[in-house]
């Protein structure tokens, strides 16, 4: 029992007053933020038991089974050219990447945001998915699946089981995943470029390729950021302030209980569904899904309709370290490698604070679109994220003062908008790259 007592106090003394409502701590079976142990799976992944994730019978059939088709199913369903892909990374992750084939156009490749999948790109539908988009235009379209999410939780040695699987942040994800997805794709197709588009933390694993091997900036022909993220230093999620603040108590008592994977339950969000929702709040998915505690949403963009499918596809998964270092990013301000401590980083890193990463090294064209009600990429950071990068060809902020986070993947109006412009950046700078 003194072990319990020890993580209740560990945890406890980190507490700020107004975060203390809505927090549960189990001494019995220690439950800390009610972080679930025992899950069932949906699309194979793990989901927390008391997920609103709403399949009922007042849903539209077609949406309902769209929440339930994974990303190969829901591109065939609509007649699109579906394939699977699988490749290994060097440090042993299996990932699957998604493809709506049009062999010998010029590839570009979608990199999906934090918690999030391949599945973000065509959910939505043919008429309002930038993968469907991106292949009606011409172009070969390749998905990404980074290490840890719904479709990328194999490696060869491990099991989602054990702990060294989730010993992964978003560093790990640029410097193997990222080289490792552009290499198979430039291989399967036979040429030497392609586009890139990134969101959120499909933008930060792309500085993080581009600080470890900045070699391959000479395979980007563009590279597109939506809601670029780096710093994090005006940050307004409160997950990712949460974490920060929490930094030490949370990082000591997960690991005591052996929660690697992020599996947040109804006391964790409970603490922050309050924040962005009241008495107008479109449903109660939105209150009760960690994606949109995290990144919050525009009311007048989110399709209400597609609820069901968004929620039967998102959260797709993370590690805690992930989110962790999220945080680390919030606390410190700068964008940096993770933060192990002062001991662990001089053996690690041979400094006492981690390395910051190095953004001079990103010498691919760059193109940046970011959003005013943004609260992971707030205009104040993208300025400064725009200040470090030295070929920044087009900075663009959307006129909408509401556009949100994910308004940039799923909003109603996202085409007219940004992807009609971000169409004619990609023609204005391309090259042949046969």
């Amino acid at each position: 029992m003194s072990a319990k007592l020890l993580i209740a106090a560990l945890s406890l003394c980190q507490l700020q007053s107004g975060l203390v409502q809505g927090i549960s701590l189990s001494l019995g079976d220690i439950t800390l933020f009610n972080v679930n142990f025992k899950t069932p799976t949906f699309l194979g992944r793990s989901v927390a038991v008391d997920s609103n994730v709403r399949l009922e019978n007042d849903v539209d059939p077609d949406i309902q089974e769209d929440s339930h088709l994974n990303t190969y199913s829901l591109i065939k369903k609509y007649g699109y050219p579906a394939e699977n892909h699988t490749l290994e990374t060097d440090d042993g992750y299996i990932l699957t990447l998604h493809r709506i084939a049009r062999p010998g156009a010029t590839p570009v490749l979608l990199v999906h945001g934090l918690l999030d999948s391949s599945a973000t790109w065509v959910m939505m539908g043919p008429n309002k998915g930038l993968g469907y988009l991106l292949y009606d235009q011409g172009y070969d379209v390749w998905m990404a699946n980074v290490r840890g999410n719904t479709y990328s939780r194999k490696h060869v040695k491990y099991s989602t089981h054990h702990a060294k699987f989730w010993d992964f942040t978003f560093h790990e994800m640029g410097k193997h995943d990222i080289p490792a997805t552009i290499d198979y794709i430039l291989n399967s197709t036979g040429v030497s470029q392609l586009h890139y588009i990134g969101h959120s933390q499909g933008t930060v694993v792309f500085w993080i390729m581009a600080s470890e091997k900045p070699e391959y900036m000479d395979k980007i022909i563009l590279m597109q950021g939506l809601a670029p993220v780096a710093f994090l230093k005006h940050c307004r999620s409160p997950v990712v302030n949460f974490l920060a603040e929490w930094h030490l108590s949370v990082s000591l008592v997960l690991k005591l209980i052996g929660v690697h994977e992020f599996l947040p339950k109804s006391e964790f969000i409970s603490m922050f569904n309050r924040i962005i929702c009241d008495e107008t709040t479109i449903t109660k998915e939105i209150c009760s899904n960690v994606i949109f505690l995290t990144t919050g949403f525009d009311k007048l963009q989110l399709n209400e309709t597609m609820l069901p499918v968004i929620v039967g596809h998102s959260p797709a998964g993370a590690s805690t370290k992930q989110m962790q270092h999220f945080g680390q990013l919030n606390r410190s301000g700068g964008f940096r490698q993770y933060d192990h401590g002062w001991l662990r980083n001089h053996w690690i890193y041979g400094t006492i604070d981690p390395p910051s990463y190095h953004l001079e090294n990103v010498r691919a064209k760059v193109a940046l679109y970011y959003g005013q009600n943004d609260w992971l990429a707030p205009p104040e950071d993208v300025e400064m994220l725009h200040r470090k990068l030295p070929n920044v060809v087009e900075k663009y902020l959307v006129e909408d003062k509401e556009f949100n986070h994910l308004d940039f993947i799923w909003g109603i109006d996202a085409r007219e908008l940004l992807w009609d412009r971000m169409l004619e950046i990609m023609r204005n700078h391309e090259n042949s790259v046969i």
